[in-house]
């Protein structure tokens, strides 16, 4: 049966480029082994932090983490022996057109990974290119059939990043268009993959400002037989306010449950580690503090 049943707390830290760029400064060619490494240090104080944080007690809902083989095999391997959920992707990093990692040996690679969710990135806007919803949506049914008929669960999510157009109608101001286009946006996006073959079990979403944004987008998720479908709310690295706000929209909403963030957790704390302002330790309790703040907000509205 598609969905999922329990609330998911995703700690998100599959982010190769955005890590290997942002942190390190690597840009236009491959790390080296150091800076891999280096990489791979990253991932493991992130996972400490979120064990920390379940070492103090959650007492609903599953925590997990979201967390890509590329620099994170070793915690992948450690998250399967202490029989933590994890989620694993197999899209290439910071395609704008989505494919696959491993080419068509992808099954071949999920099964080896053995991650409990399969997780993909997609950038979709219902004003793209024809050609380019259909190569993707041909990719993402491709996936989703493979998923289905081996029994995995599906994760995906979905940015709907802003054309020229759209942003110009709301004199370039990103706060209101995604607070005035981008809802809309998101119930075509969940239409228009749905209708080319795509079948996750959990959607994660862009935040969205208001629970009546959120119903709309559970109700196309849920729609087709999909009861048990579930959207879980992700923090796109904005400031810890601006997440606090999204993810008490979804809370309230049937159809909504838990999160998936990533940036908006680790960033700072990854970046004071590595610039010698933070201690491993401090870089670690600061991870956690902020995966049960965010965890609380959603809880409990606070």
């Amino acid at each position: 049966m598609k969905g999922y049943s329990e609330d998911l707390y995703i700690l998100a830290f599959d982010h190769r480029g955005t890590i290997t760029k942002g942190i390190l400064g690597v840009e236009g060619r491959e790390p080296t082994e150091d800076e891999a490494n280096k990489v791979s240090e990253m991932k493991q104080i992130i996972f400490d932090g979120f064990l920390k944080a379940k070492e103090s007690g959650i007492t609903s809902g599953e925590p997990a983490i979201l967390v890509d083989e590329t620099f994170g095999l070793e915690v992948q391997q450690k998250a399967k022996e202490m029989k933590i959920k994890f989620a694993a992707p197999v899209e290439k990093s910071g395609q704008k057109v989505f494919d696959f990692e491993y080419g068509d040996q992808f099954g071949e690679k999920i099964n080896e990974i053995g991650a409990d969710f399969v997780k993909i990135l997609v950038r979709w806007n219902p004003e793209d290119e024809e050609g380019i919803r259909e190569i993707q949506g041909s990719r993402i049914k491709e996936l989703s059939d493979w998923i289905t008929k081996n029994d995995k669960k599906f994760l995906l999510e979905f940015l709907v990043p802003a054309t020229e157009e759209q942003l110009a109608s709301v004199e370039n101001d990103q706060a209101r268009y995604d607070s005035e286009i981008r809802p809309k946006l998101a119930v075509k996006v969940v239409e228009e993959m749905r209708e080319r073959g795509a079948d996750p079990d959990i959607w994660k979403i862009e935040g969205l400002d208001t629970p009546e944004d959120c119903e709309k987008v559970a109700a196309a998720i849920k729609s087709g037989d999909r009861a048990n479908v579930i959207a879980v709310v992700l923090g796109r690295g904005a400031s810890d306010e601006k997440v606090n706000e999204w993810l008490r929209a979804g809370s309230s909403v049937e159809g909504y449950k838990g999160f998936a963030i990533g940036r908006s957790i680790f960033w700072n704390a990854l970046k004071g580690f590595h610039e010698g302002d933070k201690s491993r330790d401090e870089a670690v309790d600061e991870i956690a503090k902020s995966y049960l703040g965010f965890l609380s907000v959603y809880q409990n509205g606070s």
